[in-house]
């Protein structure tokens, strides 16, 4: 610890006595400093012991002392020393009352003892101080490396919740607590998520200084990672601010967990490019090929029902990187294996149906659906049905066709499921459909805007009936051969045949498309 007043009245080559301010003695001083000027204030920062002979101050005048004593302890002046012998044979009765007054402390320094020695014994204990400080905190980061090494990042945060006297806890890159040390500490740390998420969104390195929840403690967030987007972030909790060794064993947690993490981030890379490799072969049909080639790495994710993801956004953008770390952190919490590979624009995901992987990744674009001003989100993402290794490729092809419906339907996710299970009616909302429909059914409705029939209300109904002429005859409310007559215009019209079941079905879907309720 610093030198306190009271160490230095216990100095024996010193021999200080003690005047005034005997309760406040255990202030630490940062420094000792000598002045006779009249008002040395401005020249203050706080924590010095002020040392001074009187030489221009009229120490009798009790009025004058009064201001001069209060303008010290306003500055933060932890102390005076007033030199005996030089001025004066004592310290005038003034200055001491002022000085009780005022609760500062005052010490008698007798002439034999120079301001000098009293100076030295202060920057001789500042220095044993920051000595015995920095060899803590060398000692502290030999603890933190040994037990990085041994028991990982958990070690790592209990011992350096036992060094700072505090906690401390690890988030993962979506925010969520990894660890935490005590175990206690991993509830208070679950409440500050809203802070570290604030941190993340800043360049790294980042740090803060927040309040603990209900002002439990003093919390310091430290984003971990050297790329634009941190990959984690450390949080450590104390009573008060942290003392030069526990500052030292925080930077080197941080460095050691930044090492870790971008360790941890080469060996992320490698397992995308052997998961790259391992999707390659079951699009192509190989399912043996991708199970010897992924090993234990994937665990039994490629013998059991799973799902794929295929989602599109920008390549420079955060929107795909945004949803690879939701997958990968529900992975990380409930034990799943996944599989996701980057492909420039586009990011494809590999899990367990039914899984909490598949859930965020849903949850993921539901919240940005629900957040999103305008219908041109750039995530698009589309869901396959639950698939096994040997359909893996028709699986993917759902994903794209998912993927594809909600582009055009200006939705950030669809399923597949959710189309095969809907009607077909939709997609022909698409402008390609609309501009087919209307260049089809344009010689009908110009042959109509003249008055001489109504063509496409007949066609609409003979083929709503299946071509029955009675019953579609019925419906128009005319003969059945005034409908066989305007059936015979629309196949001289189009230049095409009624009987062809291909153009019934192109004519069908084209008055579908263009009704006024389509899409």
């Amino acid at each position: 610890m610093p030198p306190t007043l009271a160490s230095l009245v216990h100095h024996s080559a010193l021999k200080l006595t003690v005047r005034a301010g005997e309760d406040r003695l255990d202030a630490p001083v940062r420094w000792a400093h000598a002045s006779e000027l009249a008002d040395p204030v401005p020249y203050m920062e706080g924590g010095e012991l002020l040392l001074i002979t009187a030489l221009k101050l009229d120490a009798e005048d009790r009025e004058a002392m009064r201001r001069y004593v209060k303008r010290l302890a306003g500055a933060g002046v932890v102390g005076l020393g007033f030199a005996v012998g030089v001025h004066y044979d004592d310290i005038p009765e003034a200055l001491v009352e002022a000085a009780r007054e005022e609760g500062l402390p005052l010490l008698e320094v007798p002439r034999r003892t120079p301001f000098l020695a009293i100076s030295k014994a202060v920057s001789a204990a500042i220095a044993a101080d920051q000595y015995r400080a920095v060899t803590a905190g060398f000692a502290a980061q030999r603890e933190l490396t040994r037990h990085a090494l041994t028991d990982g990042p958990e070690g790592l945060l209990a011992a350096l919740a036992s060094q700072v006297d505090g906690w401390a806890a690890l988030y993962d890159a979506s925010g969520s607590v990894v660890a935490a040390a005590p175990d206690w500490a991993g509830r208070r740390a679950a409440r500050l998520t809203t802070e570290v998420t604030r941190l993340r969104e800043r360049p790294a390195p980042a740090s803060s200084v927040v309040a603990g929840p209900e002002n439990e403690d003093r919390v310091e967030l430290h984003s971990l990672g050297t790329g634009r987007r941190p990959r984690a972030a450390l949080a450590v909790g104390t009573a008060s601010a942290p003392g030069t060794a526990e500052r030292y064993a925080v930077h080197s947690a941080v460095a050691l967990l930044t090492l870790t993490t971008e360790r941890s981030r080469s060996l992320h890379a490698a397992e995308q490019r052997i998961g790259a490799a391992v999707l390659r072969m079951l699009l192509a049909g190989e399912p043996d090929h991708a199970r010897a080639v992924a090993g234990d790495l994937y665990g039994g994710l490629l013998d059991a029902p799973f799902r794929i993801i295929v989602a599109q956004g920008a390549a420079d953008g955060d929107a795909l990187g945004a949803l690879a770390e939701s997958a990968e952190s529900a992975a990380a919490r409930s034990g799943e294996a996944v599989l996701v590979v980057p492909e420039g624009e586009r990011l494809v995901v590999l899990a367990a149906d039914g899984g909490t992987v598949v859930s965020a990744c849903c949850d993921h674009a539901a919240a940005r659906e629900a957040a999103r001003r305008t219908d041109d989100d750039e995530l698009v993402v589309g869901l396959s049905a639950p698939a096994g290794p040997i359909t893996a490729s028709a699986a993917y092809k759902q994903a794209e066709q998912a993927l594809s419906v909600a582009r055009r339907r200006g939705r950030v996710l669809v399923e597949h499921e959710q189309m095969a299970a809907g009607s077909v009616l939709p997609l022909l909302a698409d402008d390609a459909v609309k501009a087919f429909a209307d260049g089809l059914l344009r010689a009908l409705r110009d042959h109509d805007a003249t008055g001489r029939g109504d063509l496409v209300a007949s066609l609409r109904a003979w083929l709503s009936r299946h071509g029955q002429w009675d019953a579609a005859a019925a419906d128009l409310g005319v003969h059945r051969h005034t409908l066989r007559y305007r059936m015979r215009r629309v196949e001289e019209i189009l230049g095409r045949s009624l009987d062809d079941p291909d153009v019934r079905m192109e004519l069908w879907l084209a008055l579908k498309a263009t009704a006024p309720d389509a899409g």
